[in-house]
């Protein structure tokens, strides 16, 4: 007698693609119905493990800037002191304020994305706020290069100028680094893809700018 087969019962997924995220559209699945928000809160930090990462290596690349300055001020014969520009104070208030203003944006974005929308309209204009105050830094340090150079203190003129100039201009490329961070944070909470990680992983970073900038100008300030 023949056997009849039933073919198994077929599942229905409750689970739709998220357009546009990626890997075919697949990365991100989506409860049907449900919402995006609570989805992205729960997903894997990657960002914070590489910004960690990121700030180990920066804080490796500072402490050998900082004993070869040490090492080379006992050794050089003709080490010359210098009166540091005083934008330079300007810009560390400036940069601190930038590490509250992001502070402010991202508990209103919190508040933002756990749905309370009517607390926290246009959580990005703090963002933006930061943002600025990050430039006005970029732009202060710039002023201060252009007032030493104006005064005859080039990078070559002396090794102490050029440990000056080495340390405030990698600490400005790296402040670049964040500024594309935040662009990138605000590109993605004006488009509802924003990730808590990756807001997280931001904050930390600029945080980290502001502390490594307070430590180059007393490192500044007591061996220039």
């Amino acid at each position: 007698m023949a056997t009849t087969i039933q073919p198994p019962p077929k599942i229905e997924s409750d689970l739709r693609p998220c357009h546009g995220s990626g890997n075919g559209g697949w990365r991100n699945l989506v409860p049907a119905g449900g919402e995006m928000r609570g989805v992205r809160d729960y997903s894997p930090p990657p960002a914070s493990t590489g910004v960690w990462v990121g700030l180990a290596a920066i804080s490796m690349t500072f402490a050998a800037l900082t004993s070869a300055l040490i090492v080379r001020q006992g050794s050089a014969q003709d080490w010359r002191h210098f009166t540091l520009p005083p934008v330079l104070y300007l810009n560390t208030l400036v940069i601190i304020a930038s590490s509250f203003t992001l502070e402010i944006a991202r508990r209103r974005i919190a508040t933002f994305m756990s749905g309370a929308r009517n607390q926290a309209e246009r959580p990005a204009r703090w963002l933006y706020i930061t943002l600025l105050l990050g430039l006005v830094f970029v732009a202060g340090q710039t002023f201060a290069w252009m007032q030493l150079r104006a005064q005859g203190f080039g990078l070559a003129s002396n090794v102490s100028y050029s440990f000056f100039y080495v340390l405030t201009v990698a600490h400005a490329l790296h402040v670049f680094g964040g500024l594309g961070g935040l662009i990138r944070v605000i590109g993605k909470l004006n488009h509802s893809t924003l990730r808590r990680s990756t807001l997280v992983a931001t904050s930390r970073y600029w945080h980290f700018m502001g502390i490594l900038w307070l430590y180059l100008l007393l490192l500044l300030w007591m061996k220039l």
